[in-house]
């Protein structure tokens, strides 16, 4: 409102205030206003009267979503037959917010839509009348193995039509205020223009309990996220019953939304209840209703519905014209209020906006389907359900269409005012979409200077945390690539040794830098800019995984290949953030993630919360992963390269690597040379002969253990003239995956031919990890790890509980000659 319509009201509400004020002191005053500021009426946004023009044809657009609506209930039907299942009320109910948005929003090339997962049939019903799919494609559905239709929107599955995957549910909406912040930060670095892209995602109103999915609402209203738009389908049930049946969640979510700094559009009502809404008293009443009451009005008869929600009210309708409206007239079924809905949230560009739709779950599939509790395990539909269905969308159904035992595809076809019409639109919006279009635009590698320096090693102790740190900040140097690393940390940079990185990379702000930095004196002091290459994301390994994944995929989604790196501890990796980094690996991303403070005993004095001994057990679960355990600068170093060349390369691969890094101070000794001896193989295929000292055992040793290996080693030596051999491991994870796929000899057996005496395997893991390569060991294996929880205490005293101290290996060495 532009003007004070009456002054003297409003006097009159502030002379009230004042008094609430002065009586019950400025807090009651406070919550009064914040109640007041967080909800409105339960009415639409736009009303009818200010909807603008409607720029399509509407009547076309009418038929088409008619056939997306029965070729995606007939695909899942059809798949059912063989017990394959699929979604058939999500998209039933969410049918026109997509319609409206293939035919007049998304465009294509510079914007990204993260479609509601269980909807994906729609999707792909809509992809079939334009001629992307046929209906081979559409009888393939969840049959992946014949090289099918993936359940969800799946692109490792089809990297050539999906961008996102959506079905983990909560990842969807965090992954894309975090992409949508990522576009405004290649934007503000001058990487690209963005400033036409749009990030809009889909949701349900019941996957908006998941924490995820609220988590960042702030973080997108602080930094004026105008490029985002959530459409949360309100079709007020969840799985099993209503999302909310004893309060409302349109106004749950409209207090979370407006108390987050979003915008919020409310699409609720159709224009069937334009006559209705006039009165004050229905308007209260709808705002108070349970939604579990309001579901079993929309499943109820007029009479019932008279009775116990018009009660006492003139109502000029017919009990039949109340069922009617009460049980399907929605905001989400009309295609006017749809477009008038998402036209008012594109008005919004200084903070993002949530579009709250109100739907009935299951519409069109018929009265014993549409907003039923049991409407989500519904699979399949019968012949006379698919009649009535056809008849109820005005579909024209050939003759004896429905006298056999599947349902058939309907399509106007190719040359039909419907098609036509769909490729018109989309060519005016850019092309199809989804679409996904990898870029193989390649990275130059990297000359030899930044890997020098770990190369050489260092006789001053020196983390491999550290060395890590020192590599990215001089391949951050680089003329050609240097601006194209994403450092990600969600927080503790200082921790990992990244205050250097402060004054020249800056830390990423699109407000810049708004104050006086207390430490600004100081050589390394914090400094935030517009154009900042490091994302520091507070304390939140949620936030640091999205960003990550926006960049990691960013070679895809903007055709711009950036390189993160993400650093962590690593307790709070996979262990925390697991499911985004399946979902990482589902987006084909690309990047390093690095487990920093690695390993069970070397954070002293933190704890079991702190110490991680199974990270590199559950990256091993996840194929695109590619999980090392470096123990030397120099090993860190061509790990690092190696990723570069396998991500960037000429025949860029679609992994991620994870490296666990130690913050355990130690002498980095000089990268072996010579002829023959493989080094640089070794350490990527996984192992290689570190320091031979007699072969009367051989000690296999990964991350921090190699040390504690190698004082074993001296031991045996001094003490009972045993010699033995210690080998690195860099991965035991790499060796086990190729020689599960080898077609010859496994490099691992190429690598310790010849050998004779026990193996003794140890890391700062628990056993499973090293136990992963047993099977392909002939030799007696034994194996120490760190199985339990952590604990707090001397790094000295922490190894020797568990029995990883150089003291125990070598007794386990012993031990093992003897037998």
């Amino acid at each position: 409102m532009q003007r004070d319509l009456d002054p003297q009201e409003t006097a009159e509400w502030l002379e009230s205030l004042e008094a609430v004020r002065r009586e019950a002191g400025p807090d009651r005053a406070d919550y009064l206003l914040r109640r007041l500021a967080t909800s409105t009426r339960y009415l639409n946004t736009v009303p009818t009267a200010e909807e603008p023009a409607y720029p399509g044809d509407l009547a076309l657009e009418e038929r088409v979503a008619a056939y997306d609506r029965w070729n995606a209930a007939a695909m899942v039907t059809r798949g059912a037959k063989l017990g394959l299942g699929g979604h058939l009320a999500t998209y039933a109910s969410a049918a026109w917010l997509y319609e409206v948005g293939f035919n007049h929003f998304f465009h294509a090339g510079h914007d990204q839509v993260y479609f509601q997962g269980h909807a994906s049939p729609g999707v792909y019903a809509r992809a079939f009348l334009e001629g992307r799919l046929s209906e081979e494609h559409l009888d393939l559905f969840r049959r992946e193995p014949e090289g099918g239709l993936p359940s969800y929107p799946h692109p490792r599955a089809m990297p050539d039509f999906w961008q996102f995957p959506t079905v983990s549910m909560g990842l969807g909406p965090l992954n894309a205020i975090y992409q949508a912040r990522f576009n405004r930060y290649l934007h503000n670095r001058g990487i690209k223009d963005t400033s036409r892209s749009h990030v809009w995602a889909f949701l349900g109103d019941g996957e908006m309990d998941e924490p995820e999915s609220t988590a960042a609402l702030t973080l997108a209203a602080r930094e004026g996220l105008g490029n985002l738009t959530f459409v949360i389908n309100c079709n007020l049930q969840r799985l099993d019953g209503p999302v909310r049946g004893n309060t409302r969640v349109v106004q749950e979510l409209e207090s979370v939304f407006r108390g987050a700094g979003w915008h919020v559009v409310k699409a609720l009502w159709g224009r069937e209840w334009d006559d209705l809404l006039g009165s004050d008293e229905l308007v209260a009443r709808l705002g108070e209703v349970p939604d579990g009451q309001f579901q079993t009005y929309a499943a109820s008869s007029g009479a019932y519905i008279r009775e116990h929600l018009f009660h006492g009210l003139d109502v000029p309708h017919s009990d039949e014209d109340l069922r009617r409206v009460v049980g399907g007239s929605r905001a989400g079924h009309e295609p006017r209020k749809v477009y008038a809905a998402y036209r008012k949230a594109l008005e919004h560009t200084d903070a993002p906006t949530v579009v709250l739709v109100q739907t009935v779950k299951g519409w069109t599939l018929g009265a014993g389907i549409e907003a039923r509790n049991a409407n989500h395990q519904v699979k399949k539909l019968t012949q006379d359900e698919f009649r009535v269905m056809g008849e109820r969308l005005g579909l024209p159904l050939p003759a004896g269409a429905l006298d056999g035992e599947l349902p058939p595809y309907l399509h106007p076809g190719p040359d039909s005012p419907e098609a036509r019409y769909i490729a018109e639109r989309r060519s005016a919006l850019g092309g199809p979409i989804p679409r996904r279009t990898a870029s193989h635009q390649l990275l130059p590698q990297p000359g030899e200077r930044p890997f020098r320096g770990l190369a050489k090693g260092s006789a001053q102790p020196v983390a491999t945390t550290m060395a890590f740190v020192r590599l990215v900040k001089d391949l951050m140097r680089e003329p050609e690539t240097g601006r194209r690393w994403v450092p990600i940390v969600p927080d503790e940079a200082r921790t990992f040794g990244m205050e250097s990185l402060f004054p020249t990379a800056k830390i990423y702000s699109p407000h810049g830098q708004r104050y006086d930095a207390v430490d600004r004196e100081l050589l390394l002091s914090y400094k935030e800019a517009v154009d900042g290459q490091i994302l520091i994301e507070g304390i939140t390994e949620a936030g640091s995984m999205a960003s990550f994944t926006a960049a990691a995929s960013s070679y895809a989604t903007h055709g711009e290949p950036m390189i993160p790196f993400y650093i962590f501890y690593s307790m709070f990796g996979w262990q925390r953030t697991g499911d985004q980094m399946w979902a990482l690996a589902d987006q084909l991303g690309r990047g390093f993630l690095i487990g920093a403070t690695a390993g069970r005993t070397t954070m002293t004095g933190e704890g079991l919360q702190h110490a991680d001994g199974h990270s590199q057990l559950l990256a091993s679960a996840n194929p695109a992963c590619l999980a090392y355990d470096p123990a030397f600068a120099y090993e860190v170093g061509v790990i690092v390269r190696d990723g570069l060349r396998r991500m960037y390369g000429p025949a860029a691969e679609n992994v991620f690597y994870y490296l666990t890094l130690y913050n355990e101070p130690m002498p980095q000794p000089e990268m072996p040379e010579g002829p023959g001896k493989g080094i640089e193989e070794g350490i990527v295929k996984g192992i290689y002969r570190y320091s031979a000292g007699g072969g009367a055992a051989h000690l296999l040793a990964s991350g921090t253990a190699i040390h504690w290996a190698l004082e074993a080693q001296r031991l045996l030596e001094e003490e009972y003239g045993v010699g033995v051999d210690v080998w690195s491991v860099t991965s035991w994870s790499e060796l086990r995956r190729e020689a599960m796929t080898a077609t010859g000899v496994p490099y691992l057996r190429q690598a310790m031919a010849g050998m004779t005496g026990p193996v003794i395997a140890v890391s700062d893991w628990m056993r499973a990890v090293p136990d992963q390569i047993r099977p392909w060991i002939d030799r007696p294996w034994t194996s120490l790890g760190t199985d339990g929880f952590g604990l707090s205490g001397p790094r000295e005293d922490v190894r020797r509980h568990f029995g990883v101290d150089p003291r125990s290996i070598a007794d386990a060495v012993l031990k093992a000659v003897e037998e």
